[in-house]
């Protein structure tokens, strides 16, 4: 990796324009590269030559002038034109913002903030900040945010990526530069990456274990991401496992993910989960998210039926409270704080030495069943 690659892109253009400025001997009231000749040299957003030019304005070197462009200042400080500032175009070595990215579809759960959580812990005992960007779950938004971060100063990135087929090429670019990034909860199947999450096929083979042992045999899992992701299939596989250690068969029409997300509770009824639910064609329903362990709850409820009377549930993550004594769900606890944690130490592991990035590593963490009132005894016929 060159050390180039190591500068934030606002710094790059901010040395450029001070090269510029001195071997071409500029004076006071010269105009400077316009903002779309840079944005077009450097290949960034006009957001980060705006940040650049601000910095030098801040620095009194240049001074902006609305609708006519930027211009050397009255009062700059015009360094000489030597083999020094050139060098300083190519890169600084040991160059630090002290500031790492951290990108999510959404900090809408409780999956979510305790990740984030864990992170801000990690990386404020050494001192360094974070700048979160949110992605919506859309692939063009996490392109952006880690084009926008690398180029805002961020050293690494932290990112929990989007369910998608087609890998971001950005992701892809960053590996091959060597560009420190860790990837949470999932990964790129055939890309070698630093990544970390919890055992997801420990997580439903656990979830089996249970429901088995409380007599129920008509488990459904449920899950309503857009695309089969490796976390998907990775659970389902831990519960099919699940199902053949008890010599059970394995039934398709209880791996119910061929749906999408429900909205609004109101449209419930109209929601092939719901129908599935009301018509009692499981005892039990294991959800591979919290936001759809809570949706399976109310519809069982609209659908007049008692939880954990009638139906059980038992859904990754706890989707009810941040505070675990409160919670009422059965869960799959993946330890999100720790996997914020242990991410973000890694990340800064891997800054303070970047020959680590020759070897990646690969952590899953041990999740563990916590029971609690969402599962009970099958009912009785």
């Amino acid at each position: 990796m060159s050390a180039n690659d190591r500068i934030p892109l606002y710094q790059q253009i901010q040395d450029y324009i001070r090269h510029v400025i001195a071997s071409e001997n500029m004076k006071p009231g010269d105009r400077i590269p316009t903002e779309k000749e840079l944005m077009d040299q450097f290949h960034v957003s006009k957001i980060t030559v705006a940040n650049a030019l601000t910095g030098l304005a801040n620095e009194k070197l240049i001074a902006r002038v609305p609708g006519k462009g930027s211009f050397v200042a009255e009062e700059a400080d015009i360094p000489p034109a030597t083999s020094t500032a050139v060098v300083a175009i190519k890169g600084r070595e040991g160059t630090t913002t002290g500031l790492v990215g951290v990108i999510m579809p959404t900090i809408h759960d409780y999956f979510a903030i305790r990740l984030i959580d864990g992170i801000e812990q990690a990386l404020n005992e050494k001192g360094y900040r974070s700048m979160i960007m949110l992605t919506d779950g859309k692939l063009d938004k996490e392109k952006n945010a880690i084009k926008e971060l690398k180029a805002l100063g961020a050293e690494g990135l932290l990112i929990f990526p989007v369910d998608e087929e087609n890998y971001n090429e950005e992701i892809l670019g960053m590996k091959l530069s060597g560009f420190p990034f860790i990837l949470m909860d999932r990964y790129l199947p055939g890309v070698e990456t630093h990544y970390i999450a919890a055992d997801g096929r420990i997580g439903t083979r656990l979830a089996v274990e249970h429901l088995w042992e409380l007599g129920h045999r008509d488990i459904a899992i449920c899950s309503d991401s857009p695309l089969q992701t490796v976390t998907v299939q990775e659970r389902i596989e831990g519960y099919m496992d699940g199902l053949k250690d008890k010599g059970a068969l394995i039934n398709p029409a209880h791996m119910i993910t061929d749906f999408k997300p429900l909205s609004v509770l109101k449209d419930a009824e109209a929601h092939p989960l719901y129908r599935y639910i009301r018509n009692r064609m499981v005892t039990a329903y294991i959800s591979l998210n919290g936001r759809l362990g809570v949706q399976i709850y109310q519809m069982a409820k609209q659908a007049g039926l008692r939880v954990p009377e009638d139906v059980s549930i038992v859904s990754f993550d706890d989707p009810t409270s941040i505070v675990e004594e409160f919670s009422i769900f059965t869960h799959v606890k993946q330890f999100e704080r720790d996997m914020g944690y242990r991410a973000a130490s890694k990340l800064l592991d891997i800054l303070r030495d970047q020959g680590e990035m020759k070897s990646y590593s690969k952590v899953l963490i041990e999740p563990e069943l916590v029971i609690r009132q969402t599962s009970g005894t099958v009912p009785k016929t």
